[in-house]
């Protein structure tokens, strides 16, 4: 079994703007989701993006006025992110995401955890530790939002084969295994080139995390105000300290 890291390497980071429908896209729908949860810098002006990625979220928060600190663990992301934002306020750090608190130690005004990142984690322990590292840097009236997929609902049979995205030169499938508490999921990449198609593949695992657990451990490491919706499959939950 790949590392996320190995996984990424391999298959997903040279296909990862593209998969959400281009980098452009990726921008204007954080840039929705920035306006639609009215997210202005009110204090510190400091913001995290835990698994920044290529800066989907990182690029709209700085053009909000945020000053970002991003953190991801592959470099071709984190390169993508930097040509696309030279003259924003915006600061890169390759790594895991779980080390965050060693290079921001306090004062943040808005932590996020976008994009299934949260249940790329090795298990729950992690996750529950990184909320309370979380909770523990964000200044009073700080805001923690994650945004993620519930994968608790078993999927059978060949509703197991996912076909994510395919144009004439790449076509991305992905398979799920399901175990207790995680899914290994295999990610099959075809790519064209000169006329010729070569296959990609990797498999990694993700956690399975609800909404009412994320919710239950956030409560429990302090956060007073949590607030969660589902849309589209998608669970968003924004803690308030």
């Amino acid at each position: 079994m790949a590392s996320v890291k190995e996984h990424y390497d391999e298959v997903l980071s040279d296909v990862y703007s593209w998969m959400f429908g281009g980098f452009e896209a990726g921008i204007q729908r954080n840039i929705e989701f920035i306006n639609k949860h009215k997210l202005a810098p009110r204090g510190s002006r400091i913001a995290v993006d835990l698994g920044a990625g290529c800066g989907f979220q990182s690029i709209p928060l700085a053009e909000a006025g945020y000053s970002v600190t991003s953190f991801d663990i592959d470099a071709k992301l984190l390169q993508e992110l930097r040509d696309n934002s030279e003259k924003l306020d915006i600061r890169t750090i390759e790594g895991d995401l779980i080390d965050f608190d060693n290079v921001v130690k306090s004062n943040a005004e808005l932590i996020v955890c976008m994009t299934d990142t949260i249940v790329h984690l090795e298990s729950k322990e992690k996750v529950t530790s990184l909320f309370a590292k979380v909770f523990k840097v964000l200044e009073p009236g700080g805001k923690f939002i994650i945004t993620f997929r519930d994968l608790t609902h078993e999927l059978k049979d060949l509703d197991r084969f996912l076909p994510v995205k395919s144009d004439d030169t790449i076509i991305f499938t992905c398979f799920l295994e399901y175990e207790l508490e995680k899914v290994k999921v295999h990610d099959l990449v075809y790519k064209k080139s000169s006329g010729v198609w070569e296959l990609f593949k990797s498999f990694y695992r993700k956690l399975r995390l609800s909404e009412d657990w994320v919710n239950a451990q956030l409560s429990q490491c302090g956060f007073e105000k949590i607030d969660s919706t589902v849309e589209n499959g998608l669970i968003t939950v924004i803690g308030n300290k």
